[in-house]
């Protein structure tokens, strides 16, 4: 399979919340103790040149620029020391939340599905091959709308570890080739 194509072929996508200490704290959320998980579908997925599509009744539309990990081959119940090995490369990736749908659901004590899983809630850059980014933990990421800095963070900041989070998701399922 060429990573390349991710987006075209990927079969899901893992995101991870709340793990970064100060967006948990400015968000008014606990720090938490174990990886907070929500899933995407690939319809999330959305490339140069696409639009992001606002679902239908949201007023309050937010961004957070992130590292993706693209998984090379299939792993399950690897260990943190092998989780390297089973990244291909990586993508910037645009986590976009409807805000407003998340906090009505957490007021709830429901899922977050509609303010995370809607169509072209993930714009992502090209691939970008492993060796550009000899360490994932220490990666700064920022983000400029319209030449204003939304977002200026560092992967270094991150609760959990990228080889942390590969070996605890392989845990409960399978990352599967070009996720």
């Amino acid at each position: 399979m060429s990573f390349t194509k991710f987006s075209s072929v990927g079969r899901k996508i893992v995101a991870v919340g709340r793990n970064y200490a100060d967006h948990a704290a400015e968000l008014g959320n606990a720090v938490p103790t174990k990886p907070l998980l929500f899933m995407k579908p690939s319809s999330c997925y959305i490339t140069a040149g696409q639009n992001i599509e606002i679902p239908l009744g949201c007023t309050d539309m937010h961004h957070e620029i992130e590292l993706g990990a693209i998984i090379s081959k299939d792993c399950k119940r690897i260990t943190e020391n092998e989780a390297m090995n089973f990244v291909g490369g990586y993508c910037l990736a645009l986590d976009m939340t409807a805000r407003d749908f998340q906090n009505e659901a957490k007021g709830k004590g429901n899922p977050w599905t509609f303010a995370k899983m809607f169509d072209t809630s993930l714009p992502v850059s090209e691939f970008i091959p492993k060796d550009k980014i000899p360490d994932p933990g220490n990666v700064a990421l920022w983000c400029k709308v319209n030449d204003e800095l939304r977002q200026n963070g560092h992967t270094k900041d991150m609760i959990f570890s990228l080889p942390y989070l590969i070996a605890h998701i392989s845990q409960y399922f399978t990352l599967q080739e070009g996720d």
